[in-house]
């Protein structure tokens, strides 16, 4: 066996094939489901007051929670909640979203956005505490939604950690280009490549992704496009960023259109994209969740720029006598982008901000001085914090 031949060989964009993911998907069947409603499309869509008396019991709990999550991970990798959230609720939030969106546009700046073009469409980052400081009682009945809970449960299990983003596609708002999500989803082919093999098998069981219907979304408003099954294509982190991938999905994609008070839960390493709005008077607005595992943290809390502050002499002087230091960086500063603050930590100029140890190896290339790499770390951590709402 060669090295490159082992289980734990990396992987490789140039190793994509769209032959392979189009091998993958044909072999797929329907699975056969307990709990389900119907199935469109390949997708299973629940009914809520259905999944509610099933899960009337710890046992029937159990057994629902295990199917969702073999459609999450074994099915095609997504499901519908029909009429999970009530009307009356959904208006409220969607009130107090529109409210927090006028008070923004107010203030204007420059909107990123993910996989699309910033500033077209209407989005709320942190959505979530901005609701609960602004609407505190809105809040505590939208998340008491016990399906929403279910869903998470399913897949991560307790302990999770919810954050959320309003989008609003606004009319002859353009949609988004395939992609898969979170974590691996956020970082270059470059990047992603260096991840052994069985990260890339790690990355979805970390997060899940939601969205909670706002309003009616027939297809003309562009609800999100999906490639049922495309989550057991190994090398798909590598492969979305390839046109022969694009255009495949392109031709091959499903549609499902959503009611108010619909939520639509998938595995985030799905290929989806939103969608075009091609209406004149729909704003599409839909809540993103972004639900991620308890388990994604270190167990000590380490105040790393005050580690960076303190040994940043000797990485100079280090750096200047010729010497390697960056491991030592690695172990010191903060090498991830996220959690951030995307109001003012946005990515506008690409996938995610810079990172702590992107700043401080930028300044070690410019030689720069201690005082100033600190005023520095202090803005970066400053942009980084949630502010007064």
């Amino acid at each position: 066996m060669t090295p490159m031949s082992t289980p734990f060989a990396r992987l490789r964009q140039a190793d994509c094939h769209v032959e392979d993911l189009r091998d993958l998907l044909a072999a797929q069947h329907d699975p056969v489901l307990a709990f389900t409603d119907r199935v469109d499309q390949q997708v299973p869509i629940y009914d809520a007051a259905t999944l509610r008396e099933a899960t009337a019991t710890d046992e029937g709990c159990a057994a629902v929670e295990s199917e969702l999550a073999a459609v999450l991970a074994d099915g095609p990798g997504i499901f519908v909640l029909a009429g999970a959230l009530p009307h009356p609720v959904l208006d409220r939030v969607s009130a107090a979203f529109e409210e927090i969106i006028t008070a923004e546009r107010a203030t204007g700046g420059e909107v990123g956005d993910h996989f699309a073009a910033g500033g077209v469409n209407d989005r709320i980052w942190n959505a979530l505490e901005k609701l609960a400081v602004a609407h505190p009682e809105d809040f505590v009945d939208y998340y008491a939604d016990d399906l929403v809970a279910l869903a998470a449960r399913s897949w991560l299990g307790p302990g999770y950690q919810v954050t959320s983003q309003v989008n609003v596609v606004n009319p002859g708002g353009v949609g988004q280009t395939v992609h898969r999500d979170y974590h691996l989803g956020f970082t270059s082919p470059e990047v992603t490549e260096r991840y052994p093999r069985h990260v890339h098998a790690l990355s979805p069981v970390l997060t899940l992704q939601g969205a909670i219907a706002h309003c009616d979304m027939p297809i003309e408003t562009g609800p999100t496009l999906y490639l049922p099954h495309s989550q057991k294509y190994s090398h798909g982190y590598l492969a979305y960023w390839l046109p022969q991938f694009q255009d495949y999905f392109a031709e091959h994609h499903v549609q499902l259109p959503l009611a108010k008070g619909d939520a639509v839960f998938f595995n985030p390493a799905l290929f989806h994209a939103a969608g075009s709005n091609t209406t004149s008077d729909v704003r599409r607005m839909a809540n993103l969740l972004q639900i991620s595992s308890a388990f994604g943290r270190a167990m000590e809390s380490v105040d790393r720029e005050q580690v960076v502050t303190a040994i940043y002499p000797t990485l100079l002087s280090r750096t200047a006598a010729g010497h390697d230091v960056r491991h030592a960086v690695a172990a010191s500063a903060e090498g991830y982008a996220f959690p951030t603050n995307l109001d003012l930590d946005q990515p506008v100029d690409g996938m995610s901000p810079p990172s702590q140890a992107d700043v401080v190896r930028e300044a070690l290339a410019e030689g720069t001085s201690p005082d100033v790499l600190a005023a520095r770390l202090t803005a970066h951590s400053t942009r980084r914090a949630t502010q007064e709402i």
